[in-house]
């Protein structure tokens, strides 16, 4: 790398360090199958690992914790998330809550994913004296994931996709935490991140075995 793109990559991270700049990153693993009717078969199964996010939980190792939460914040045990529901998460070694919103869901013959954007505390888990309104989550409410799995031919595919991703550090969105935001952002979620999205895809397409891919 020569020194002008040296600078202009620090420029980069100085700007997203300040809340002015987004980023976009995707992870992907794949697993590719002897024939059609086992790709199929596995991707069956990989749509229900996809759908199933408190089965997330399972992911061995260093992890964050995922639950899912229905519209009116009620913990939900539903193997399948709906538009309007919530994702409560925790990084590892930490109690700091991080919420996202489903936004969509999308199912075809090929292809499953749901898009997910940072969201408020569902009403039933805000606190008394909380500010109901800010986003509860280190990136800004622009920034969307989409968990994906796909079948092309004989190959399963699973991406997360991370697009406008910005430390949410700023205005009336960060709330008392913008300085909190930034630390995760630029810290923890900085150290785990490529760890995390790469033990979840993996365990999507079943190079992660939990026991539950047959």
């Amino acid at each position: 790398m020569d020194l002008k793109k040296i600078v202009d990559k620090v420029k980069e991270e100085v700007k997203v360090l300040k809340g002015d700049e987004t980023k976009d990153k995707t992870y992907t693993n794949k697993n590719e199958y002897p024939d059609a009717d086992t790709a199929r078969h596995h991707f069956e199964l990989a749509r229900q690992k996809l759908f199933d996010v408190n089965g997330w939980n399972n992911l061995k190792g260093l992890t964050s914790t995922f639950t899912l939460y229905d519209r009116q914040g009620n913990k939900s045990d539903k193997k399948k998330p709906e538009t309007g529901y919530f994702i409560g998460i925790v990084l590892p070694a930490t109690t700091i809550d991080n919420w996202v919103e489903v936004t969509d869901i999308r199912e075809e013959e090929n292809i499953a994913e749901f898009v997910v954007h940072p969201s408020k505390k569902p009403d039933r888990q805000a606190e008394a004296g909380e500010d109901k309104a800010a986003v509860k989550h280190f990136f800004v409410k622009e920034a969307s994931s989409t968990f994906r799995v796909e079948l092309q031919g004989n190959t399963l595919i699973g991406s997360e996709i991370g697009k406008n991703e910005g430390i949410n550090n700023k205005g009336e969105d960060a709330g008392d935490r913008p300085m909190l935001n930034t630390l995760v952002a630029e810290g923890g979620w900085a150290q785990v991140q490529k760890i995390q999205w790469d033990k979840l895809t993996s365990y999507l397409v079943h190079l992660q075995d939990n026991g539950d891919a047959s």
